[in-house]
């Protein structure tokens, strides 16, 4: 998992909280400090349950559970490869193309899921070792 990505999701969401609480600037960056040391030094933690999240999802006996974020990325993955591979071959063959815009929260998305996705597929591995 990526998490000096999660610490630049939260970092906003804690600047918009520390200004309405500590108009004071320097408090303010204070804290802002304190909690991305906080973040950091309990990063271990943070990630182990983002993991367990995702073993558990992957043991679920429900396919959707246990598929959706392999799907969520091949969609993704398969907007990519649209924009990037095929719109550009329409647009010089056939002069169209449809391409998709890609919300950067989605690529930030796809990093998540990529480092998620390997460690739930890994997981899934180890579970099924132990049972056998």
């Amino acid at each position: 998992m990526a998490f000096p990505a999660l610490i630049a999701a939260l970092a906003p969401v804690f600047g918009q909280v520390l200004d309405r609480v500590l108009p004071d600037k320097g408090a303010r960056n204070e804290a802002e400090r304190e909690l991305t040391a906080a973040l950091l030094a309990h990063a271990g933690e943070i990630e182990r349950a983002g993991a367990e999240i995702v073993l558990a999802e992957a043991r679920s006996e429900h396919p959707l559970t246990a598929t959706w974020r392999p799907l969520l990325m091949l969609v993704i993955a398969a907007v990519i490869a649209n924009n990037y591979l095929l719109a550009p071959y329409l647009q010089v063959l056939l002069g169209l193309g449809l391409t998709l815009e890609l919300p950067e929260r989605l690529w930030d998305l796809l990093t998540l899921g990529v480092g998620g996705y390997v460690v739930g597929r890994s997981g899934e591995k180890m579970v099924k070792s132990w049972k056998g």
